[in-house]
């Protein structure tokens, strides 16, 4: 058998000729291959892809093929005279192991398994780009040829990747000398080594085993050195996320660049399965324009799967404790001759999240007493669909493609924010629905624009019209006087919210070595909300939820990129600027409603900076003067217990960090991975809620100060067999107020927020265990959560003092599976909180001691 490769890494171009001989294997020539600029990925919009990154002439090290293994000629195909070429799109890691083997054109006959099987076992020494090393892709085609058919015998000294072996022939026949042409294309980085490799200050989370396994995007989030999660209970709680101190809606979320809120998935990360995400990027306090959104904290975009390619399908299903099932399927098909892509995902999640609790009751003589009970109503249920179609590389467009979704959720309220009063009959609920339209295309010279825009309707219910007052054993032990467990009189409250919205990017790149490049984004967003409560137009109450109320935003920013010494420095310096328009219809003790407005204009400006030291070291500093504007839940109220303010002011905040990374490549000892750094916030105008006798409203009531610094470290050993990774945050948050509300707290930390929190993990792997390129994953993680307070540090004695206690706990994780041609299978057994440990969020609310889960995956 003869073998025809192609190489395809980092942006070379190369032609050369392969020899082989026998089933030996023939040291590669030291040919060095012609450079060119690279080009974007072909999973990518070309906005996704920063034009011209590297230098002119890169450095390239071709992978070279140091194993190979024979596939054997199919029997039946070798009876019936049969020949065949495979095509095969081999993925090479930064360790040489052949991770995937995609059959590019199947032929059958047995052919395509017999040439995937040998390539999987290929073993290569990594790819390198300027010395870093980095995974490629290799074409290869199998020449399946029957005995007495060789080609002229060539001695040619091949390039590398020449070597090549036989298929298997009649043992009377001499082995022959075959020759082919190789060839290397052009393709661009990952999108993911582009992001790490950037000045940007941004953390990417690969998702590949989170998906595997039944921890979701929260938990995966989690594990991130400067990020804590923390919620309110089970699956589908509340979720408050802190990135270096700053949190809630200090924290923005996108998913593929547009704002998760109008992706149909609500503001958190609760609805949104790990299966239908690629990685997470995780950017710490300075945000990059293409966001086009005011972030005072950080922001987190959610990519989905950027591969078009071919036909895929996926699914996955979750069995878990306290009767919690998840289900994710997903299924895309690009038709090659006209670029047609159509891509459907759908998930649905229920649970009941019934776990045990820890609380104080009445005892026979009606003193309280701790016992242990089940959350009897804290039912979760969400589900959701979308379809998306449209046409990709094409020469009119790089991406024309529209996307629709529909998507609900349900939640049971179980306790109040304190956990003292349980509820029997509370419920939320929430709907959106609506499409989205993208447009990528590049122009000469060097100019490329990528526009998404969109409408969302999105309707909110809150429902309290329970006439019981329920125990925590799940009995109505008293009739109330009048509807509401939580409102007087109760409430059924609905709010409906009109999006319209839209981004706008544009990259030019002067010079085709990429050493300047221009960006300019821009971001319209139009909020329009309406509601009413039914309790009050049936009781002719006057209802504030009736009033118009609309916002309307421009966030502007401009970029420019530089590139220096031989792409060693990037330095990325931006501007952004801020206008909020607020227009709503006030209701006044008279019945009337009154029009009342405000306009808001905040500037922003920021520099980041990364200084590749050597090949695997690397330093970044980042700054930004960054601005939140107020939601819209802040500025217009619920209509029920939170009044609005129209006197909202931004908030604004000094943003640092610095930090110092070291990758090595792989080597005899491993791969070691470590990371140092430290961020400073100096935040002013914060946004809280306060209350107002009966009623509340969000104020900008303090300034604060948080400092702090964050570590990682990490090993892979040689072959993969055993990783360990750990990585620890320490952060000092503290007011600085000297007037107001909180001015007798100046100089104290601010309550319940973690200082000190850690995570490890251990995997081992093991293959080959029962078939071959199958794979056992053991993995082990812990998480430790230093203790805090509940209140301010000089309120109180210190025996009175509400606390919750450090915390540690453990998961282990069993994952086992298989690759078969084109196709993943992988079952795993996870057990979190091995040690049913106590865990607490959210001003002391219980979260679930151990679970343990079941989930089974597939991709094909």
């Amino acid at each position: 058998m003869a073998l025809l490769s192609s190489v395809c890494f980092g942006g070379i171009a190369h032609a050369g000729t392969a020899q082989t001989e026998g089933t030996g294997a023939t040291p590669p020539a030291t040919e060095a291959p012609a450079a060119t600029p690279p080009a974007a990925s072909p999973t990518e919009t070309p906005a996704q892809a920063p034009a011209a990154t590297a230098p002119a002439e890169p450095v390239i090290e071709l992978p070279k093929l140091i194993h190979t293994v024979e596939a054997a000629y199919p029997e039946e195909a070798e009876r019936a005279r049969l020949e065949a070429n495979v095509r095969l799109r081999l993925r090479v890691d930064t360790q040489g192991v052949v991770t995937q083997a995609e059959v590019m054109e199947p032929v059958g006959h047995g052919f395509d398994e017999a040439a995937r099987t040998a390539a999987l076992q290929f073993r290569f020494t990594p790819a390198k780009r300027n010395g870093v090393v980095a995974p490629a892709r290799v074409t290869y085609t199998y020449v399946f040829q029957l005995p007495g058919r060789a080609k002229a015998v060539t001695t040619t000294p091949p390039p590398a990747l020449s070597s090549a072996p036989r298929a298997a022939a009649s043992q009377d026949e001499a082995p022959t000398e075959y020759q082919e042409d190789v060839e290397v294309t052009a393709v661009g980085e990952t999108r993911a080594e582009r992001r790490r490799k950037s000045a940007e200050a941004v953390q990417v989370i690969e998702l590949e085993q989170a998906g595997m396994e039944s921890a979701d995007l929260g938990t995966a989030l989690s594990r991130t050195e400067g990020v804590d999660v923390r919620r309110t209970g089970g699956l589908g709680s509340t979720a408050r996320i802190s990135i270096a101190g700053l949190s809630d809606d200090q924290v923005r979320f996108f998913i593929d660049g547009v704002p998760l809120e109008f992706a149909g998935y609500g503001p958190g990360l609760a609805n949104v399965p790990v299966n239908l995400v690629q990685q997470m990027e995780v950017y710490t306090g300075v945000v990059p324009i293409r966001f086009g959104a005011d972030v005072l904290g950080g922001a987190v975009e959610l990519v989905t799967d950027q591969d078009v390619r071919g036909t895929a399908v996926s699914g996955s299903y979750e069995l878990a404790s306290f009767d919690t099932h998840r289900f994710t399927a997903s299924a895309r098909h690009l038709q090659e001759s006209t670029g047609l892509l159509v891509r459907v995902h759908g998930f649905y999640d229920d649970a009941r999240n019934n776990y045990p609790v820890n609380v104080e009751v009445p005892n026979d003589l009606g003193k309280l007493a701790p016992v242990e009970v089940r959350r009897f109503h804290d039912g979760y249920r969400a589900g959701g669909a979308s379809v998306e179609a449209g046409f990709v590389d094409q020469p009119w467009a790089r991406r024309l493609l529209l996307r629709g979704f529909i998507n609900a959720a349900g939640r049971d309220i179980q306790n109040d924010v304190n956990m003292e009063s349980p509820y029997g009959e509370v419920t939320t609920a929430e709907g959106s629905a609506g499409a989205t339209l993208r447009f990528a295309r590049s122009y000469e010279p060097g100019l490329t624009v990528d526009a998404v825009g969109g409408y969302t309707f999105r309707r909110n219910r809150f429902l309290d019209i329970g006439t019981c007052a329920y125990d925590w054993y799940g009995r109505c032990f008293t009739t109330l006087p009048q509807p509401g467990e939580i409102t007087e009189g109760g409430a059924e409250r609905y709010v409906n919210q009109h999006v319209a919205f839209a981004r706008l990017q544009a990259s030019w790149t002067p010079v085709p070595d990429g050493a300047h490049t221009l960006r300019l984004a821009l971001a319209p967003t139009y909020v329009a909300r309406t509601g009413e409560d039914r309790r009050l137009q049936a009781n002719n109450q006057p209802d504030p939820l009736n009033g118009d109320r609309g916002v309307t935003s421009l966030v502007t920013g401009l970029e420019y990129q530089l590139e220096a010494f031989d792409g060693r420095l990037q330095n990325i310096a931006f501007g952004k600027d801020y206008l909020q328009d607020v227009r709503a219809e006030k209701l006044l003790a008279s019945a009337e409603f009154l029009d009342v407005g405000r306009t808001a204009h905040e500037l922003g400006v920021g520099d980041s900076l990364r200084f590749r030291i050597t090949p695997e070291l690397s330093a970044k500093a980042s700054y930004e003067w960054a601005t939140r504007l107020p939601r819209p839940d802040e500025l217009f109220g619920d209509g029920l217990l939170v009044d609005d303010n129209l006197e909202l002011q931004p908030e604004t905040s000094h943003n640092f960090n610095l930090g110092l990374g070291y990758a090595s490549e792989p080597g005899r000892a491993g791969s070691f991975r470590a990371s140092v750094g430290g961020f400073a916030r100096m935040a002013d105008q914060l946004i809280v809620l306060i209350g107002n006798g009966s009623s509340f409203t969000y104020q900008n009531v303090f300034a604060s100060r948080s400092l702090g610094a964050l570590g990682a470290l990490g090993w892979t050993s040689p072959g993969r067999y055993l990783s360990l990774d750990a990585n620890a945050t320490y952060q000092d948050l503290r007011n600085t107020s000297s007037e107001g509300n909180y001015a007798e707290f100046e100089g104290q930390r601010i309550p319940n927020r973690p200082y000190l929190t850690a995570n490890g993990s251990a995997q081992a792997r093991v293959t080959d265990l029962l078939r071959f390129q199958d794979e056992l994953l053991v993995t082990w993680r812990t998480r430790y959560v230093d203790d805090f307070l509940l209140s301010w540090e000089e309120l109180g004695s210190d025996e009175s003092k509400l606390r919750v206690d450090s915390q540690l706990t453990h998961s282990l994780a069993l994952t086992y599976v298989i690759r078969d041609m084109t196709t993943r299978l992988s079952w795993t057994l996870d057990f979190q909180n091995l040690t049913n440990a106590r865990t607490f969020d959210f001003y002391g609310v219980q979260r679930p001691g151990r679970i343990i889960a079941a989930k089974f995956t597939l991709e094909r």
